[in-house]
């Protein structure tokens, strides 16, 4: 089980570090282009804002989201709303999600996220770590992954690779920063492929942020991974 009093300081202390930098900003520059392709840095604040909402939602025993579609929607609706309001909706969500996150719980117990994915309780304060620790970094706005808390890059790898464990798609994988190594993709019995890098770099390819030109690969080509 995941230590959620720990993961829930993190998350405090990542959104801080967040809302500093993305204070810089202005009405124009939020309204700029995200490093995520369709998304404006106004699209990567509102989705962080209504994520806490919805995992405030899956702390009390409801539906993460409505729907997809309200999803979506909710995040296009907030997207263009100048900097002060999404900088406060942000802080207040997250404020929520503290609040709720301190709320006395059986962490132990089953929680079910979008698209019927389930997970432990306790893995909640981590799975908002990583939205805030990776769109700080979509915001592009002088934070890369190499910027990221080490833990963080180590477990959200660990995360990434269990994710992609077993798909049918993805050829059996080793992945290693030289000291520590993973594994993932498929279990059918055929030459392993190796990517070789440093840790960062890993995290992103398989978060989907970078190509993995920064990666060595080795018994094949570089894995084409499914989207998150």
């Amino acid at each position: 089980m995941a230590d959620h009093v720990r993961d829930l300081a993190s998350v405090r202390d990542a959104t801080e570090r967040l809302l500093t930098a993305a204070a810089k900003l202005n009405n124009d520059s939020v309204a700029e282009p995200s490093l995520l392709p369709g998304w404006t840095r106004g699209h990567a604040l509102a989705h962080l804002a209504r994520n806490a909402d919805a995992l405030v939602n899956v702390f009390e025993g409801r539906r993460m989201y409505a729907s997809g579609e309200a999803r979506d929607t909710d995040i296009e609706r907030d997207a263009p709303r100048p900097l002060d309001i999404q900088l406060t909706d942000v802080r207040e969500s997250a404020a929520r999600f503290q609040e709720a996150g301190a709320a006395p719980a059986d962490w132990t117990r089953t929680v079910e996220l979008r698209n019927g994915v389930t997970d432990s309780a306790s893995y909640l304060p981590f799975r908002r770590w990583a939205e805030v620790e990776l769109h700080h970094v979509d915001l592009g706005i002088e934070y890369e992954l190499e910027d990221l808390p080490a833990e963080f890059v180590e477990r959200e790898i660990d995360f990434l690779a269990e994710r992609f464990a077993g798909h049918p798609e993805v050829p059996p994988t080793t992945i290693t920063d030289g000291p520590r190594a993973w594994s993932t993709g498929s279990e059918a019995a055929e030459p392993e492929i190796t990517v070789t890098g440093p840790a960062p770099e890993l995290l992103g390819w398989l978060a989907g942020r970078r190509d993995g030109a920064g990666l060595d690969v080795s018994g094949g080509a570089l894995p084409a991974l499914p989207p998150l």
